[in-house]
């Protein structure tokens, strides 16, 4: 997966491979080009004025979408911070792209694991558009035709380019990374510094872009690197790549504010506190096991494997389904012992004080049950060596607990660890 490109698809990355004939277009190329009827209409330039114009919504690759697929049920699924402009945008794709109806999925989206093709499946909805997060579920595996549109936001990348300048000494050792609307500016930023920071990385955790990081998948940074330095309004991703590197110093560039920040993380009382509910939910016998119903939150895949551990150990299992998952909800229900998530592991990670049980992601579950090996083992064995908690939920590579929908390779069934500096 890589970068969005622009409406016109001139900055997109090369997808084909093979050879062209000389005068010729790759068939992706004629089968996605915009025409120009619609890259020029008056009409629709004024109807998308009223949209930030350093927002990238693709407002003109989506109506063609619709038009080549002659969809007349759309169902459009915004993450919070957008949802003030899926009237205006149901509207446009209505009126230019021939859709005689256009719903919008108006459930809590945090990410892209959230991508709610079956409520789009439900609506009879001929194409899904969702918006603000990259691809995790592939559109060939989505019950529905389904476009991302990553919202890429365009600010002064000069002005970040010159904050890293003026903060880090010629030829430090950075790393730079952002959530993906800011992915593009990431790449644009790393040519400026290129001359005055010839080592500087974008760190890539396949399927995401480079420098991509998700509240639950972030990549590991190579040996040596001094800073991260991560352009996002919030801390919810940057503290994501924070816990997958505990050792390296972390920044925030804050590119409304044009303000940068070194930020801490609490590393020690957040493991802590997980090594602590995974060794009480190690004795349990009773488990309640949730499968999350929130989009595409709950993988039916992990739940298996889940289950099977728990059989194994001659546990008792009782599942559940739920679209939301909270410490009240839980407390209500008794004659469980420990949970175990199978939703998003920042609720635990986030809000594991919270629940009055061990509430569990699926690694740390089969860490309680003896299946993989406890990130905090080697710590105790070497004093040259932190762990680093895996944050690799998504991840092509990721462990055996993971949720990635993409191929991956073998890999120990250890936690990855990062060297002190």
């Amino acid at each position: 997966m890589s970068g969005t490109a622009d409406e016109r698809g001139g900055d997109a990355p090369r997808r084909f491979s093979g050879q062209v004939v000389k005068g010729q277009a790759p068939r992706s190329a004629i089968q996605h080009q915009i025409p120009e009827s619609i890259l020029t209409d008056e009409d629709l330039r004024e109807a998308m004025s009223v949209l930030p114009d350093n927002y990238g919504f693709e407002i003109h690759k989506t109506i063609w979408r619709i038009r080549q697929k002659g969809a007349k049920t759309v169902a459009l699924q915004f993450p919070e911070g957008l949802l003030m402009y899926s009237c205006i945008i149901a509207d446009i794709l209505e009126r230019f792209g021939g859709a005689e109806h256009c719903f919008v999925l108006g459930d809590v989206t945090y990410g892209a694991c959230c991508v709610d093709d079956f409520s789009a499946k439900a609506l009879e909805a001929d194409l899904l558009v969702h918006y603000g997060h990259s691809c995790l579920v592939p559109v060939d595996v989505t019950d529905v035709p389904c476009l991302y549109v990553f919202v890429t936001i365009d600010f002064d990348v000069k002005h970040l380019v010159g904050t890293v300048e003026s903060h880090f000494e010629e030829g430090s050792n950075i790393a730079l990374a952002g959530t993906i609307q800011f992915a593009k500016a990431v790449q644009a930023c790393k040519v400026e510094l290129a001359g005055r920071f010839p080592s500087l990385t974008v760190p890539q955790s396949r399927p995401l872009s480079q420098g991509e990081v998700l509240g639950c998948t972030a990549p590991l940074v190579k040996d040596g690197t001094s800073a991260i330095v991560f352009v996002a309004d919030g801390r919810f991703h940057l503290e994501a790549i924070m816990i997958a590197n505990p050792a390296i110093p972390a920044y925030r560039y804050d590119p409304y504010s044009k303000k940068m920040f070194l930020e801490e993380y609490d590393h020690a009382g957040m493991q802590r506190q997980r090594k602590n509910a995974v060794l009480t939910a190690s004795g349990a016998s009773r488990w309640g096991v949730i499968l999350g119903a929130l989009g595409r939150q709950g993988n039916p895949a992990i739940l298996s494997t889940i289950t099977r551990l728990l059989k194994d150990k001659e546990k008792s299992i009782t599942k559940f389904v739920m679209s939301e998952i909270m410490p009240p909800r839980l407390t209500k229900i008794k004659n469980i012992d420990a949970w175990v998530q199978i939703a998003c592991p920042r609720l635990s990670i986030d809000w594991g004080d919270e629940f009055k049980k061990p509430t569990l992601t699926p690694y740390e579950t089969m860490v309680a049950l003896g299946a993989v090996k406890p990130w905090w083992e080697d710590l105790e064995t070497a004093e040259t060596i932190a762990p680093a908690y895996p944050m690799d939920y998504y991840a092509k590579d990721g462990g055996q607990w993971n949720s990635s929908y993409h191929k991956k390779k073998k890999k120990p069934t250890s936690s990855p660890l990062i060297r002190k500096k």
